[in-house]
């Protein structure tokens, strides 16, 4: 199982970080080492001083496939779920200064939390998913899928033009504004179109 996250893929949290809207989306990969199951809490790494949450909708791919047509590619995922995508943010800008891959700033261990999935059948308008993020019990980001730059058809066909998709690989589909440091104590807690999905520690 892999994990492929898009990058910018909401334009004001494009702009939030001073980065261009991209005209294509930005992919990068994490390993499955960084899954986070169950609400376990999550433990701050001693790398970094300046963590931060990405609340993002996760895909989870139900067949294999490549080089997918966008007209048929609603057909290769079946669950819809909400996963965090933690950022080693001081790592991060130290790499984009000096045009160097951005791995080590997103693809720790138990840097993307994960929900559990529900159909997609059970909404009745992907493109109008309203999802939040709490920090303490204080609403820090709000997002909305009719904002998505690039559909999660487009996402899947473009991916698959490079990368093979398998049965259970998960797509995190990008993060809206809002983003910021999380600290020890802090409480997460994230719904989906009201339901919560995540509530889990950080340690």
């Amino acid at each position: 199982m892999k994990i492929i996250a898009i990058g910018r893929n909401y334009a004001e949290h494009a702009k939030e970080l001073n980065n261009p809207v991209p005209t294509t989306p930005v992919i990068f990969l994490k390993p499955d080492t960084a899954v986070l199951k169950d609400n376990k809490p999550f433990y701050l790494p001693d790398f970094s001083d300046d963590v931060h949450y990405e609340l993002e909708v996760v895909l989870k791919i139900c067949k294999e496939g490549k080089h997918i047509a966008e007209k048929f590619a609603t057909n290769y995922y079946d669950e819809v779920g909400l996963g965090i995508d933690f950022t080693a943010r001081d790592i991060q800008a130290k790499h984009k200064e000096k045009g160097l891959p951005w791995e080590l700033a997103k693809a720790f261990d138990n840097s993307a939390p994960i929900s559990i999935f529900h159909p997609k059948s059970d909404f009745e308008d992907l493109y109008n998913l309203n999802f939040e993020l709490k920090v303490n019990g204080e609403s820090r980001q709000v997002g909305h899928t009719k904002d998505l730059l690039f559909s999660f058809e487009k996402i899947i066909s473009f991916v698959s033009q490079y990368i093979t998709l398998k049965k259970g690989d998960l797509i995190f589909t990008g993060t809206p504004q809002g983003v910021g440091k999380i600290n020890k104590g802090d409480k997460l807690e994230a719904w989906l179109e009201g339901k919560q999905l995540l509530n889990f520690d950080v340690k």
